[in-house]
């Protein structure tokens, strides 16, 4: 310090107790500080509908949980279907060093959209095939499933949500949203995996809670619907 000679320490006056009394507060601060539980980590895993609500679910929990999705560039990753969640399952379970408490994920309509014969452009005809035939979605969907078992994380499966019986640009059919589901349900059943039935909750609203017309996408309240569900099924794992 300019003007203070070399070795000289300056002194501030501090009788004992108030000596003693900045220690033990130091001290307390510390304890607390040690103290305060870890909160539980939380990985979403799923397609444009997760990326919908997951600033939602982040919102409801920042108190208790560390929520988090894959993100690219800074933004949210889509994981499309179970041909994708093969390929990248590894990489995403790491995200923020990984040591999960509950992932919530969902995959299906990705897998059961129409594809033209290139398989990289989407197709609005019944006839050209699904990204991945309802055999192939299970049988991917098992090996995701070992994938998120083997971190020992609490998990909780999201049905996928249903498709307009309208037209649309890349063509869905809600019949195989059920058999999709299903497949699904039959992996979580063997797996021993709690479902958030996302299907069942919206079925009756989807003319209130998706964008119109004929979309699969939510408007704003649609998504705080779902992530409110969301939100109950991650407590629950943690009850």
């Amino acid at each position: 310090m300019k003007g203070v000679p070399c070795g000289f320490v300056l002194r501030f006056p501090m009788n004992r107790h108030t000596f003693f009394t900045f220690v033990l507060l130091a001290l307390t601060s510390a304890t607390f500080a040690a103290d305060a539980p870890a909160k539980k980590r939380v990985l979403i895993l799923g397609d444009s509908i997760s990326i919908g609500y997951t600033p939602v679910v982040q919102k409801m929990l920042a108190d208790e949980m560390t929520v988090l999705r894959p993100t690219r560039n800074n933004k949210p990753e889509n994981c499309s279907g179970t041909t994708s969640g093969v390929a990248n399952i590894d990489r995403w379970l790491q995200i923020d060093g990984g040591k999960w408490d509950v992932i919530h994920f969902n995959w299906g309509l990705h897998d059961l959209k129409h594809m033209k014969a290139d398989g990289k452009t989407t197709s609005e005809l019944a006839t050209d095939p699904p990204q991945a035939t309802v055999e192939v979605y299970e049988k991917q969907l098992r090996q995701i499933v070992a994938k998120l078992k083997a971190t020992g994380a609490k998990l909780v499966f999201a049905a996928t949500t249903p498709v307009p019986d309208e037209p649309m640009k890349v063509y869905r059919a809600n019949a195989d949203v059920i058999r999709y589901n299903e497949a699904a349900l039959r992996v979580m059943k063997d797996n021993h995996i709690a479902v958030n039935d996302l299907y069942t909750l919206v079925k009756p609203r989807m003319k209130e809670l998706q964008i119109q017309p004929a979309n699969v996408h939510f408007v704003p309240a649609g998504s705080e619907v779902l992530a409110t569900e969301v939100v109950k099924a991650i407590r629950a794992q943690l009850k």
